[in-house]
C-alpha cells in the first residue's frame, strides 16, 4: 500500500477535486493509456490498471470521503480505517464494537455489542468489469448522429455451466475453512487491547465456495472470451471525448450480480473545410479583388446545404460574418450553433501581359484616396517626417 501514488496525483488533480473533474481527468488518461492504442506496451497497461483503480475510488462519493480522510488505507479492506462503514473488512457497527471490546474487558463491550452480527459477506453478488473501447467516427457522423454495429471481443457467461464455474449436472459446496463466507478472522493483542482482523480465505480465495468438478469450457471460472455484434446509437452533436455508456454491456457479474457497462469513447475525424468550436462552425472562403471591392453574392457550403450570401462592397480581407443556426446540434438541448465564415483576399499570381496590363491602367485610375487604409498611413508618415 505504501507503494501506491497518490489517487489524485494518479488522475493530476489536486485533492477534493469536483465529480466533472474527476471524470474528465479520467476520460482523458485512459484513452491515452488505453490498450487498444498502445498494444504490447506494458508500462502504458499498468498506467491504465491504475487510472481505472483511482477512478473506481474517487468516482464512489462513500469511498472518496473516506480516502480523503484516511488515504489508502481508508479503502483498503484489511486495514483498520478500511473496515469502517462496511468498506472493507468490518461488516458493520457491531464489529466495530467487538474489535475495541478486548481494550475494555473483553465480552459483549459496550454494552452487549459484540460478535460479527452485521458482518460482510465477501462472497456475495458484485458487478462485472467495466470496458472501455474506442471509436473513429466522420465529422458528419458526429454532427447529424449515427448508428454504429460494432465487433467487440470481452468475457462473457459461459454458456456450458450457465456462468457458476461448475460442470453440468454439479454444483459448489461452501468452503469449510470459512463456512461459507470467504473470510477469515483472526486477532492481534496490542497495548490497547485485543483487535480482529479480516482476510480472504486462502482455500477458496474469498469466494466462500468449493469448486471440485469446474467446467471444462471455462476452467470453472463462468466466463470464456467470445467476440458479440453491438449496436452503438450515437446521437448528434457529440465530439472528440464524447463517451457512450452501455448498461449490461461489460464483464459478466460475480455470483449473480449485474453484468459490467460498456464506454465508448469516441474520436471525430476532422472535416476538410470546416473546423469546429464547441457548437460553432468556422469555415475560411477566399474571394478575388473585384469581389471585395465592388461586393458579390457568393456560395457557402454548409453542413446540410449550398447557400448564398451577398458580399458588401469594400469588404475587407478577415472579415468574419455569421449564419445563425448552420452550426452543430447541442447534446443538451438540441440548439444549434452557427456558422462563422471568414474571408480571405486571394491576390491573382498567373498573369498574361493583357492582364497585367489591364492592372496597371486601374491602378492610375484608383489613386491613394480611394484607400482609407492606405491614404490614413501615408497622411501618418507626412506628418511624421514634417
Amino acid at each position: 500500500m505504501a507503494d501506491k501514488r497518490d489517487y489524485y496525483e494518479v488522475l493530476g488533480l489536486k485533492k477534493g477535486a469536483s465529480d466533472d473533474e474527476i471524470k474528465k481527468a479520467f476520460r482523458k488518461l485512459a484513452m491515452k493509456y488505453h490498450p487498444d492504442k498502445n498494444p504490447g506496451d506494458k508500462e502504458a497497461e499498468e498506467k491504465f490498471k491504475e487510472i481505472n483503480e483511482a477512478y473506481a475510488v474517487l468516482s464512489d462519493p462513500d469511498q472518496k470521503s473516506k480516502y480523503d480522510r484516511f488515504g489508502h488505507a481508508g479503502v483498503d479492506p484489511n486495514s483498520f480505517a478500511g473496515g469502517f462503514g462496511g468498506a472493507g473488512g468490518f461488516g458493520g457497527f457491531e464489529d466495530i464494537f467487538d474489535m475495541f471490546s478486548g481494550a475494555f474487558g473483553g465480552g459483549g463491550g459496550f454494552g452487549g455489542f459484540g460478535g460479527f452480527g452485521g458482518q460482510r459477506r465477501s462472497n456475495g453478488p458484485r458487478k462485472g468489469n467495466d470496458i472501455q473501447k474506442s471509436l473513429t467516427i466522420d465529422f458528419t457522423e458526429a454532427a447529424f448522429g449515427v448508428k454504429k454495429h460494432i465487433k467487440l471481443t470481452k468475457y462473457v457467461k459461459c454458456k456450458t455451466c450457465g456462468g457458476t464455474g461448475a460442470a453440468p449436472g454439479t454444483s459448489k459446496k461452501s468452503c469449510p475453512k470459512c463456512g461459507g463466507t470467504g473470510e477469515i478472522r483472526t486477532q492481534q493483542r496490542t497495548p490497547l487491547g485485543t483487535f480482529q482482523s479480516v482476510s480472504p480465505c486462502p482455500d477458496c480465495n474469498g469466494t466462500g465456495e468449493i469448486n471440485e468438478s469446474p467446467c471444462q469450457d471455462c476452467g470453472g471460472t463462468g466466463k470464456v472470451r467470445d467476440t458479440v455484434n453491438i449496436t452503438v446509437n450515437i446521437p448528434a452533436g457529440v465530439d472528440t471525448d464524447s463517451v457512450i455508456p452501455i448498461k449490461g454491456q461489460g464483464e459478466p457479474g460475480i455470483n449473480g450480480g449485474p453484468d459490467g457497462d460498456l464506454y465508448i469513447v469516441l474520436n471525430v475525424r476532422p472535416h476538410k473545410l470546416f473546423e469546429r468550436r464547441g457548437q460553432d462552425l468556422w469555415l475560411e472562403i477566399p474571394i478575388s479583388f473585384n469581389q471585395a471591392a465592388l461586393g458579390d453574392e457568393i456560395i457557402v457550403p454548409t453542413l446540410e446545404e449550398k447557400v448564398s450570401y451577398k458580399v458588401p462592397a469594400g469588404t475587407q480581407p478577415g472579415t468574419v460574418f455569421r449564419l445563425r443556426g448552420k452550426g452543430i446540434k447541442n447534446l443538451r438541448n438540441s440548439r444549434k450553433g452557427d456558422l462563422y465564415v471568414k474571408v480571405s483576399l486571394e491576390i491573382p499570381t498567373k498573369l498574361n501581359k493583357k492582364q497585367k496590363k489591364a492592372i496597371e491602367e486601374m491602378g492610375k485610375t484608383v489613386t491613394d484616396e480611394c484607400y482609407s487604409k492606405k491614404s490614413g498611413f501615408l497622411d501618418s508618415i507626412k506628418e511624421f517626417f514634417s
